[in-house]
């Protein structure tokens, strides 16, 4: 374990416009540490992204990853983002997707340089992915594009892994294979992974903490202090009721 948390924030708050997101966030993670991130539509997961890609200021307090402010372009985040279909000609295979994780220029770039390759496909083997990844983008299979956009995230070899609504789309079969891949890379180099979520139960064997964002307010801690009927209720001002059926939690009341 490393001798200091991997991300840390501060009395963080972010507003947008005149509207508070959240206020006075206190939140360390540690190296290897799994953090989902739960709340309804509009309660400040995808800003809360954002923020930690150095994309988004905060409207006041401290946000540090590996002890530095975040940077667009950093190497220390790897992100994956929301799973979106490529248009079916597209002619760029899937290794210039991963590609992208190293020089950040346009798909189909002509002359990668030969470390480039090299790492490219380095990436793309660790992911399992080496028997499509000159196929082009659009005509693979929604979980072989994220295999693609996993390798591309975690091709410089960052110490946090975002990943917004990975399993989006994906069939129960390609959830799961996701899912086991991020959990490798987490258990094998201590990467931490933050993951926004809108369902808890198929990472719920992998999670070890919960940062619930909702009204404006937050929680956070293990799923067992956090998924209940007390604590939601309480983040959302209104009765929320919170059962476990058959190793599944069901949320009753919140907001989508």
């Amino acid at each position: 374990m490393a001798p200091h948390p991997v991300l840390t924030l501060h009395a963080a708050t972010l507003e947008l416009g005149e509207r508070r997101l959240w206020s006075e966030l206190e939140l360390s993670v540690e190296h290897g540490e799994f953090l989902a991130v739960l709340g309804p539509n509009g309660a400040g997961k995808t800003s809360f992204l954002k923020v930690l890609l150095g994309l988004l200021p905060l409207t006041s307090g401290a946000v540090r990853i590996e002890g530095i402010s975040p940077r667009r372009g950093s190497s220390l985040v790897g992100y994956v983002p929301q799973q979106r279909g490529f248009d079916a000609e597209l002619g760029a295979r899937g290794r210039d997707l991963v590609a992208l994780g190293v020089d950040g220029h346009r798909l189909g770039r002509p002359w990668p340089s030969r470390e480039t390759r090299r790492r490219v496909t380095a990436a793309i083997d660790a992911v399992g992915a080496a028997g499509y990844a000159d196929a082009p983008i659009g005509r693979l299979s929604g979980g072989e594009q994220q295999r693609l956009r996993i390798a591309q995230a975690l091709i410089g070899d960052p110490g946090l892994l975002l990943c917004d609504e990975p399993l989006l789309s994906l069939d129960l079969n390609h959830q799961q294979a996701v899912l086991d891949l991020i959990d490798d890379r987490r258990r094998g180099h201590g990467t931490a992974v933050l993951m926004v979520t809108h369902e808890i139960n198929p990472v719920l064997p992998l999670v070890d903490r919960i940062l619930y964002l909702a009204s404006g307010r937050w929680a956070i801690g293990t799923p067992d202090e956090v998924m209940t009927s007390a604590c939601l209720s309480d983040l959302y001002g209104t009765e929320i009721d919170v059962l476990r059926v058959r190793q599944r939690i069901v949320v009753i009341g919140a907001a989508a």
